[in-house]
């Protein structure tokens, strides 16, 4: 059962997202000392409330995937969230600016599950197995935050910053070629900004899945058949603001694009 202030943190984040206002983090606001167990807590009942609204679980997603990312939030594995229906945009569709509060993209390779993937234990390979296919995104991130200002705990609260994906057209198997090094590029009105590999994520992107799979397991979830997971980011983020025209290219997995609305 929640306590009161992990209620009031959701209740918090969700209303910080719905009005489009960056908050002061909760760390500060609520519970300095908020431990990685109650901040999932928070994030449950975050994800309950849009569940009760009718919104739909597209899969989850994986961050902090990359050791440099360990080390400077000074972790020792990565964070979960969840993408949902509302947040999808057509590929070559438009993001409306307004909707968000200080956006931020990255590039990923996403993975479509053919089979239930249940932990703990879990390998990357076990993971490949259990994939149907493989597809390009790029993940637009969005802290509630001021200033994109929190700490580890702080943003597995915030649905460890999901805000909006797109998704690409193109379907692989994962087999046919290696994750690992799968190059991506992240581009804004013409100019390559950020570049990256599929090695980037945990030195394959299924580690992550795997990962997820052995983190769901403590609290007795699965990663399920048909959801599409978001491996963790191959680039850096970068900001965005309106009129912008953003690409991702990735090797052997086609375009992604979207640009920026008011």
């Amino acid at each position: 059962m929640a306590s009161d202030i992990i209620k009031q943190i959701a209740d918090y984040l969700v209303a910080a997202e719905v009005e489009k206002r960056e908050v002061v983090k909760v760390t500060k606001t609520f519970k300095s000392d908020l431990t990685v167990e109650e901040a999932y807590q928070a994030q449950e009942l975050l994800v309950q409330k849009k569940l009760d609204e009718g919104r739909r679980i597209i899969g989850p997603k994986m961050g902090l995937t990359s050791k440099a990312k360990w080390e400077q939030m000074g972790v020792t594995e990565p964070i979960y969230g969840y993408v949902f229906d509302y947040m999808l945009i057509d590929n070559a569709g438009v993001l409306p600016f307004s909707e968000l509060i200080h956006p931020k993209v990255e590039a990923e390779i996403a993975f479509l599950i053919g089979d239930d993937i249940e932990g703990p234990g879990i390998t990357g390979s076990q993971v490949l197995a259990k994939t149907e296919y493989v597809l390009p995104a790029l993940e637009i991130i969005d802290s509630r935050y001021e200033n994109f200002n929190f700490t580890h705990t702080d943003v597995i609260a915030d649905n460890a910053s999901t805000s909006r994906v797109v998704f690409g057209n193109t379907l692989r198997k994962p087999n046919d070629f290696e994750l690992e090094l799968v190059g991506a590029t992240l581009s804004i009105n013409g100019q390559i900004k950020e570049l990256g590999a599929g090695a980037a994520v945990l030195g394959h992107p299924a580690n992550a899945i795997a990962v997820l799979a052995n983190m769901l397991a403590r609290k007795g979830d699965k990663i399920k058949k048909g959801q599409i997971i978001l491996s963790g980011a191959l680039t850096s983020a970068i900001l965005l603001k309106v009129g912008d025209v953003v690409s991702g290219k990735f090797d052997g997995l086609g375009e992604v694009t979207f640009s920026v609305g008011k």
